[in-house]
């Protein structure tokens, strides 16, 4: 017997998804979405080049002050292997910064969150030193620990514990109450609840706290090598901008930006890649 399925096109089976016309405009416009997300923030820095090159050719801000983008690019191409060596102190000095923040701040958030006799103790004290300026430190990190990185890993520090404490903190007690109620109801423990509910809850909080921090660290290193430092960007900037040389001290400024945008985006990279479920779980603009 002829299968009437195969033979009457009309009541022919549907094709198996993702085989239609449909799939194929939305596999494009994944495709064209993703391009055009690569694309825009070259778009961005064109725009600000742009502007930054109209303001220094109709000479809106004395070129001391702001060079044009040419300058800027002749002073790095002069002296490569120097600026790329400093640039390579700075970005060793926050990442050890930044990493000796990251262990300190969750270990504090951990005790905020496990107690609340000690979060009461302790964290007004961490908002008095959160408060501070950390730039009014600088001599006296000076005084404290001489020349060199010590001051300047403490001032990376300073400037990037707070955000990780609060955000660790914050995300260890604001666990979803399905997911409490689910660990009472499997009587887990405080540790089996803490490793497998607790803190992979609280990861997607924890990571705004380190992407806060991330900037902060940049800031911090630049900051300590004004103060204390015999290398890096922030030296760079001192010295050259001490002697006239603005071209150059741009040129260590436009540095470090780079630096903090290729560490954000790693960070990004490695939130993507330790939580895929908040992709999921989550809705996008």
């Amino acid at each position: 017997m002829t299968d009437v399925r195969s033979a009457d096109p009309a009541v022919a089976e549907p094709p198996p998804p993702g085989a239609g016309p449909e799939a194929g405009r939305t596999g494009r416009g994944a495709g064209l979405r993703a391009g055009a997300g690569a694309a825009l923030p070259a778009v961005g820095i064109l725009v600000a080049l742009a502007a930054w090159w109209l303001i220094a050719r109709l000479e809106l801000v004395h070129p001391f002050a702001l060079p044009p983008p040419g300058d800027v690019l002749s002073a790095f191409v002069d002296k490569p292997a120097r600026m790329l060596e400093h640039t390579w102190d700075t970005t060793l000095e926050i990442l050890i910064g930044f990493a000796l923040s990251v262990v300190a701040g969750v270990l504090i958030g951990l005790s905020l969150a496990s107690s609340r006799t000690v979060e009461r103790m302790f964290t007004p004290l961490l908002v008095a030193v959160n408060a501070v300026p950390k730039i009014t430190l600088g001599p006296l990190l000076v005084v404290a620990l001489g020349w060199g990185q010590k001051p300047i890993l403490t001032m990376v520090f300073l400037l990037c514990f707070f955000p990780i404490v609060l955000s660790t903190a914050t995300g260890l007690t604001t666990t979803p109450a399905d997911l409490a109620e689910l660990v009472r109801s499997w009587n887990a423990s405080r540790w089996q609840a803490f490793r497998k509910v607790r803190f992979p809850a609280a990861l997607p909080q924890i990571f705004v706290g380190l992407k806060v921090a991330m900037p902060l660290a940049a800031i911090g290193a630049v900051i300590g090598e004004f103060q204390a430092g015999e290398s890096g960007l922030g030296y760079v900037i001192t010295q050259y901008a001490g002697i006239g040389d603005a071209a150059t001290a741009w040129a260590a400024i436009m540095l470090v930006a780079l630096v903090s945008i290729l560490l954000y985006s790693a960070l990004l990279l490695i939130e993507r890649f330790a939580l895929p479920w908040v992709r999921e779980t989550t809705s996008s603009r």
